[in-house]
């Protein structure tokens, strides 16, 4: 016999069949799901009626903001013409083919990469970090290199949550009970200053001790067997993390030098975050494969994309003859759909000018962030680029104390917010609270972001106070 559901509520229902990702089952069953119902511009609305300014945009991705008619207006277009049909054997279509381009051109054009030749299109940022784990590979042995397969990460990284791009992910958690085969993976030390540097060490002197680092590893794995690189401009899920100065200016020639590609893993900081079209025309990079994704359609339909150059380019083309099709590929590999709403999130981005919004309000933020809580008692840093912005809490700010593992005060003060109108995010490997809103977001809208973030402090003391006590 059926179980009758009909008198459920939605949270009783949530509880019995969904299985949510990167949530504690335990809490989960005891709590419910917060249900969002509506969003607008740079606010949400949940189920209990509490109007929030989303100042992470979803996960680091709705840079145009939320409900925008011309996307829906594209999507419907879109859908009514050409709602699918895949891109295998050389089948194509016009909104992905006009994608790829535009993706191209705003790299060669706006970023000052003008090596970049050809896009290779998935669905999320871990299948594009996939493929590129396999690329690389691939293309080494095109070239007769074999040998030629590990792949450098950082400790601190994200790059998904696939078997491969969860290996590449340079944080323990992600990694906890699941036996992933992390061979061919190594990973170096996190380039966070605030929180690695030693005693006395200045910040160009912690730098270079990394890049010592990676050039030990480098000698002692052996070259010929390094196939790549991999590395977030600026580390998102690690805790908005900024590279310290002079670090992919000394990095980049040690890859050259010994023949190692460079993926430069945009997914967070591509299309407008951190001000620029892409960090790699911010800090000057020249990647060999660029990871994009979130921000290519502002998460209105799942888009990724795998960007490389023209070095890559060209030795699958000459071994095109020899070895026949590249057999790599997904059913929704270049989605028309996708293609649409993706060139549609661009003009807007475009006709709104919003990496410079991102820039300017960006700054404003910033600011705001120091003259209100720099001088809190458990906040240590405050940093950021753009709209990716960062606080991160210490336990005994004189002393430099960090928290316990385990204690979160970054979680605890993210708790209060919803009830004081903003939703923020505590981050995993440090106790850092992210701040990544739509680009769209104005100084008014940050003002009210800023209140609420006092009123959720102010309720968290008393937490806070018992937390570091026992740090």
């Amino acid at each position: 016999m059926l179980e009758d559901r009909s008198n459920y509520t939605l949270e009783d229902m949530d509880r019995m069949s969904v299985f949510h990702p990167l949530t504690s089952i335990e809490t989960h069953m005891k709590q419910g799901p917060m249900i969002i119902e509506q969003s607008k511009g740079v606010r949400l609305r949940d189920h209990k009626g509490r109007e929030l300014i989303d100042c992470g945009a979803g996960l680091w991705c709705v840079n145009i903001g939320y409900g925008r008619p011309e996307i829906a207006q594209a999507a419907q277009q879109a859908f009514e013409n050409l709602n699918y049909y895949h891109i295998f054997g050389g089948a194509s279509n016009e909104p992905m083919i006009r994608l790829a381009d535009k993706v191209l051109t705003l790299f060669r054009e706006r970023s000052g990469a003008p090596q970049m030749a050809r896009v290779f299109f998935g669905t999320s940022g871990s299948d594009a970090n996939d493929t590129n784990a396999k690329l690389v590979r691939y293309y080494n042995n095109l070239r007769g290199k074999p040998e030629k397969k590990k792949i450098i990460s950082r400790t601190g990284a994200y790059h998904g949550l696939t078997t491969m791009a969860a290996a590449l992910t340079g944080i323990d958690i992600y990694h906890k009970a699941w036996d992933l085969d992390g061979s061919g993976v190594l990973h170096t030390s996190c380039p966070h200053f605030f929180r690695f540097g030693l005693p006395g060490e200045t910040e160009e002197q912690f730098t270079d001790r990394l890049i010592g680092e990676i050039e030990a590893m480098i000698a002692r794995e052996g070259a010929e067997t390094i196939a790549a690189f991999i590395a977030e401009p600026i580390m998102g899920t690690g805790g908005a993390l900024l590279p310290p100065k002079g670090y992919f200016e000394k990095l980049q020639p040690i890859l050259e030098k010994n023949d190692i590609l460079f993926i430069a893993d945009e997914v967070i900081t591509g299309f407008g975050r951190t001000g620029d079209w892409f960090a790699t025309g911010l800090y000057g990079l020249k990647p060999d494969i660029v990871t994009l994704a979130k921000g290519i359609t502002s998460a209105y339909f799942p888009v990724s994309a795998s960007v490389i150059s023209q070095k890559i380019w060209d030795v699958l083309e000459a071994a095109s003859p020899e070895y026949g099709p590249v057999m790599h590929g997904f059913t929704y590999s270049g989605h028309p759909v996708g293609g649409a709403v993706g060139l549609a999130n661009l003009k807007i981005m475009e006709e709104e000018n919003l990496p410079a919004n991102a820039a300017k309000v960006g700054s404003y933020l910033r600011e705001q962030l120091k003259a209100r809580f720099g001088d809190h008692p458990y906040i240590g840093d405050i940093r950021g680029q753009g709209l990716m912005v960062a606080l991160e809490f210490v336990a005994d700010k004189a002393k430099k104390t960090f928290f316990k593992a385990g204690q979160n005060p970054h979680r605890v003060v993210a708790g209060y917010a919803p009830d004081n109108g903003i939703m923020i995010r505590g981050l995993p490997f440090t106790e850092t609270l992210a701040f990544s809103p739509p680009l769209s977001i104005t100084e008014g809208d940050l003002d009210q972001a800023m209140d609420a973030l006092a009123k959720s402090l102010e309720q968290a003391m008393p937490e806070l106070r018992k937390l570091a006590a026992e740090a």
